[in-house]
């Protein structure tokens, strides 16, 4: 017999899988505005601290893309800085089957992007709340001191494929929930308000706590 998750659960995890889908295609609508990631808090032509770009620049053999990681060059045509239909492919940098809208259309992207950002937002702190009040977290999530004890076990089995189908969580599946829902949503959520102009005004601090704007 396989456990389910009740009914609130599953609703949740499914806003979120929606909500995040919806972000990271828009997103790389927005990222395509300007693709290119720097680090600290300058950026600019003079400025030599770009870290990851996408481009595409003209070759003897026409048109290419490319992706640019660390200064080492790699060629993306087709995929990253140079895509398109054959005959009308176009300078861009990830493409159009890859974000949301699929045209050039920033204002829509940041509309779809912030809609499901607050929808992520909102719903993750109801499940946060309810699952403090109804004891979920400490009873299902929280990593004891027995699920420690077992975590070289439990790396052994998923390296076998031998997964064990139980009501409760296993050790892997406790550190990975955790550090989902505990580290990296919280951190996306927040490295998206630093981004925000608006937010900047408010929360001027979260810049310089996550190493400049442009960081």
């Amino acid at each position: 017999m396989i456990y389910r998750q009740s009914r609130w659960t599953r609703l949740t995890h499914w806003i979120w899988a929606i909500s995040l889908f919806f972000m990271l295609l828009s997103g790389l609508q927005i990222f395509n505005a300007r693709p290119q990631l720097y680090i600290g808090k300058q950026s600019g032509f003079d400025y030599s601290n770009t870290i990851f770009a996408i481009g595409a620049e003209n070759t003897n053999a026409g048109p290419r893309g490319y992706t640019e990681i660390f200064g080492h060059r790699f060629d993306t045509t087709g995929v990253l800085g140079w895509s398109g239909p054959t005959g009308n492919e176009t300078a861009r940098g990830f493409p159009s089957w890859a974000t949301i809208p699929s045209y050039y259309d920033l204002g829509t992207a940041r509309v779809i992007h912030f809609f499901f950002a607050w929808i992520l937002t909102t719903t993750l702190l109801v499940w946060l709340v309810a699952s403090l009040i109804n004891g979920h977290i400490r009873r299902d999530l929280a990593p004891r001191l027995d699920d420690l004890k077992r975590l070289p076990q439990d790396i052994a089995n998923h390296a076998r494929l031998k997964f064990h189908h139980t009501r409760e969580y296993n050790t892997l599946q406790k550190m990975a929930y955790g550090g989902v829902l505990f580290v990296l949503l919280p951190l996306m959520i927040i490295t998206g308000l630093a981004m925000s102009p608006s937010m900047d005004s408010v929360l001027p601090f979260l810049n310089d706590l996550l190493g400049g704007r442009q960081t």
